[in-house]
Order: C-alpha cells, then sequence, then structure tokens
C-alpha cells in the first residue's frame, strides 16, 4: 500500500494590505485597501480583514470600495516591497527539505511527504514554518494540511485568517461535504449557478447526486469534478515551472497622447522586464507591446530579435520600434505593455562581444542593489523625476 502523501497549502494572510500595515505601525487595525486612488481607475488589489467586514474585498472597483469603508486608509501598491518579503517567506519555506512549489507571491505547495517525519510530523512542520514566518518576517499565514493539493488549498481557504487546519487521510470527503460547491476547483459562478439550480448546494449534493443526470446536463467532465467532491486529486508539486513570456504593463490614470512620456513608461517597462528575465535565467528571442486605446480597443505588435537578450536596453530599442509603427495620430493610450516571449535558458553572448560581456556584469550589479535596497536605490536618470507607476 503506497505512503500517503503529505501536501502543506501555506498562504500569506491579505498578503500586500498586511505588509502595508505591518509597515506602517499608524494603520495597526484599520481598515486598508491597497490599490488606486479614489480618483482614479481601477480596483482593490488587496484589503486587509478590517476592510472586509465592510463588505471589501479583491478585484472589487475603489469608488465601490470605498462606498462601502470611507474611512478606509487607501495606499498605492509597491510590488518591489512585496516581491521582497515574498522572496524571504519563501527562503523560509525552502529551509525545510520538501518539495516546494511557489504557485504566486503570496502562496505556495511542500510536498513533506518525505520531510515531515524529520520535524515530528506534518502539524509540528507546518506550526514551525507558520511561527518563524510571522517571528521573523512579521507577517500572519494561514496552513492547509491534507493528503493532495485539493483539499490541502481548501482547508487553508477555510482556516483564513491565521489559522492552520489539518484534514485527516481517509476523511476528505467528509470534510468537503458542507462546503459549497462553488469552492471546488473547476466549478466556476456559471457552473456553480447551473448545479445549484439542479439543487445541489453543497460539495455533499455533488458526491450523491446520480452521475448520469449530471452528464447530461455538464457531459464527461462532470466524472472530474465528482472525484474531487470525494477529495480525490493525484496532481504533483511541481518544483520548477518555465516561464513562457515575461510582462509588464501600466494603466495610466488619466490617458496620455505625449509621445516622451510613453517612451519613458516604455523605458521602465522594458527595465523592469528585463530585471525579470535576469532573475528566471532565461533571454527572450521575441518582443512584443500592448497599447489599449481611450477606446479601449487593444492591439499587439511583436518583432523577433537578431539574438535572445535579457538586456533593458535592446528589449526598450524594440519596444520602441514598434511603438512608433503603432502609433496614431492624436490617439490617446489608456494602457501600455512589455512583453518577452520565446525565451531561452542561459545567456547568450556574440563570440567577440567584450561590450556585452561588460554590461551583462554592470546589469548584475544593479540587479543585486536593487534586490537589496529596493527598486529605486538606482534608476536611471530620465525616470528619476517621473512618477512611478
Amino acid at each position: 500500500m503506497d505512503t500517503p502523501r503529505i501536501i502543506i497549502c501555506l498562504d500569506l494572510d491579505a498578503f500586500y494590505a498586511s505588509v502595508e500595515e505591518l509597515l506602517h505601525a499608524e494603520w495597526r487595525g484599520q481598515p486598508i485597501l491597497v490599490g488606486a486612488q479614489p480618483d482614479e481607475r481601477g480596483v482593490v488589489a488587496s484589503c486587509s480583514y478590517a476592510a472586509r467586514v465592510f463588505g471589501v474585498h479583491s478585484a472589487m472597483p475603489m469608488g465601490q470600495a470605498l462606498q462601502l469603508c470611507p474611512h478606509a486608509v487607501v495606499t498605492p501598491p509597491r510590488f518591489s516591497v512585496y516581491s521582497d518579503y515574498s522572496h524571504r517567506v519563501m527562503a523560509i519555506v525552502g529551509q525545510y527539505g520538501c518539495a516546494v512549489e511557489q504557485v504566486s507571491v503570496d502562496e505556495v505547495f511542500m510536498d513533506a511527504t518525505d520531510c515531515a517525519a524529520t520535524w515530528g510530523g506534518a502539524l509540528s512542520l507546518a506550526t514551525y514554518v507558520k511561527q518563524r514566518i510571522h517571528r521573523e518576517v512579521g507577517l500572519a499565514c494561514t496552513v492547509g494540511i491534507a493528503s493532495n493539493k485539493l483539499v490541502s488549498k481548501i482547508a487553508c481557504i477555510q482556516g483564513k485568517p491565521n489559522g492552520l487546519i489539518q484534514v485527516p487521510v481517509g476523511e476528505e470527503a467528509g470534510f468537503l461535504a458542507p462546503l459549497p460547491v462553488s469552492r471546488l476547483w473547476g466549478v466556476g459562478p456559471k457552473s456553480s449557478a447551473r448545479l445549484e439550480a439542479m439543487g445541489i448546494h453543497t460539495v455533499g449534493d455533488l458526491q450523491r447526486a446520480a452521475p448520469d443526470l449530471l452528464k447530461r446536463e455538464f457531459g464527461p467532465r462532470v466524472l472530474e469534478l465528482q472525484r474531487k467532491a470525494q477529495g480525490l486529486d493525484t496532481s504533483s508539486v511541481v518544483t520548477e515551472h518555465q516561464a513562457k513570456s515575461i510582462s509588464r504593463e501600466t494603466t495610466f490614470v488619466k490617458d496620455i497622447g505625449d509621445p516622451e512620456q510613453m517612451s519613458q513608461v516604455l523605458l521602465s517597462l522594458s527595465d523592469q522586464v528585463a530585471h525579470d528575465l535576469r532573475a528566471e535565467g532565461v533571454q527572450a528571442g521575441t518582443i512584443a507591446i500592448k497599447l489599449r486605446w481611450s477606446s479601449f480597443q487593444t492591439i499587439t505588435r511583436q518583432r523577433a530579435l537578431a539574438q535572445p537578450t535579457d538586456s533593458a536596453s535592446d528589449i526598450y530599442r524594440a519596444a520602441a520600434a514598434l511603438l512608433a509603427t503603432a502609433l496614431k495620430r492624436g490617439a490617446k493610450v489608456r494602457l501600455l505593455g512589455v512583453r518577452a516571449t520565446n525565451l531561452v535558458a542561459g545567456r547568450q553572448l556574440g563570440l567577440f562581444d567584450a561590450n556585452g560581456e561588460k554590461r551583462a556584469r554592470l546589469e548584475k550589479t544593479v540587479d543585486e542593489i536593487r534586490d537589496r535596497f529596493g527598486p529605486k536605490a538606482i534608476r536611471r536618470a530620465t525616470l528619476i523625476h517621473r512618477r512611478e507607476e
């Protein structure tokens, strides 16, 4: 008989808002909204639990959020700061000998099947990690433990905020049964509405439903949903992800039509994409730009490079050339983005590219300074006076 797997899902609670609250003592306990300013277009990227009691949630339009919670503190997102905190958390997670899959900046799966015993069992291991993150980084997290990724993730959701739930092997179906059917992976709002119209409101209802009845409504895929309803999931913790593309984009507070301003934004985005490429250890063979006009029409343009690159200068030159051909006289832009695709591993320099080698060393030094002291520690002169998007 196979040894049951031990999968731990760890999710940082209200991550962006929690980092801001940690860094601003005067905001402790207050409703915090991270996202667009009240006079800007945009949504809530993250909100504290003190804001959630008023009905605010992430992805809600900021104007609507402020109608529900007018006394909230509103602060723009600082992604480089959150990235630093994420790295600190993931460094702790990686010290326990488990296979690790980071699925987002604030969420990670750990396969503790072969390492939990070293730490006194899954519950002890999860408690150690949780306590260290709070003590050393200052952030709260919620942990779910189960025999697979599906149930550990749902346990993590159920435990929020700052909880720890372990689902014993063999009790997966019973744990899931009373939960809303929408809680299952693969059941979106439309599927949930259709299931509820059939009288299937909970996961337990789905467990007991006649397969033939479900097949007539949903087709063969419902068999997999019923497997998930029983708490069965064989998906593995994937330790490496090869990125297919790396992109950065920004939506402007007000539509812009000034080509010089667009060029500055393009340079900043190219710089960020280049940094991300180097962090992933890959180079781009193709550069693309994304433009959204004030009419909301969105277009993309791309160009293959003669040689793969992770240089901000190369990326910017390609992106600027694409922008010049795409711009229309008098048109205003709502969104601008840069994307790197056709990624290849490693650094590829020309045979006699001494300048390229010097540039690579310089960029590595710049990356190290920014990673240690923040993205504003060293900046291009043309961007110093530009408001960071």
